[in-house]
């Protein structure tokens, strides 16, 4: 998580920790770039809310500097469909998951939903083939390159 007001150099030493972490271990699969939610944390009201430029660079410069994680994941839950899209487009190479019951951020006031449709569709209109993944992120199924019907 990030955004509690640490400085742009901070980060990025987060970062490099997570990067040599990564090196000796092996043990991370992915990483998201989570930031903070502010508005129903008491001790962070305060802390401005990350916007959209803010949470992009974070994922950049995440791409760049965490080269050795394979998978980075998009926040969507955190910043919303069509930010979580562009993520893709930024260093992300997973767009999430679809969540059966999520607390953690909706406890902080923020309640993005989707479809496994929906999914499906900003991932193919940013471009990209959707799958399906197991939490190993071995693919259990792409799914068709254009769904049934499609009119192009």
């Amino acid at each position: 998580m990030y955004g509690i007001g640490e400085t742009l150099g901070e980060r990025i030493d987060h970062l490099e920790r997570v990067r040599e972490l990564q090196a000796r271990t092996g043990g991370f699969t992915a990483f998201i770039c989570w930031p903070l939610q502010p508005e129903n944390t008491p001790s962070m009201r305060d802390q401005p809310k990350t916007d959209a430029v803010d949470y992009l660079r974070t994922v950049a410069m995440a791409r760049i500097v965490l080269d050795n994680v394979p998978n980075l994941q998009a926040s969507w839950v955190t910043m919303g469909m069509k930010i979580g899209q562009l993520a893709l487009r930024f260093g992300c190479n997973d767009f999430g998951s679809l969540m059966i019951e999520e607390n953690v951020v909706s406890a902080a006031n923020t309640t993005y939903r989707t479809t496994t449709d929906e999914m499906e569709r900003l991932i193919r209109d940013a471009g990209f083939t959707p799958a399906r993944r197991r939490q190993d992120y071995s693919i259990i199924r792409e799914a068709d390159p254009e769904p049934a019907g499609a009119v192009a």
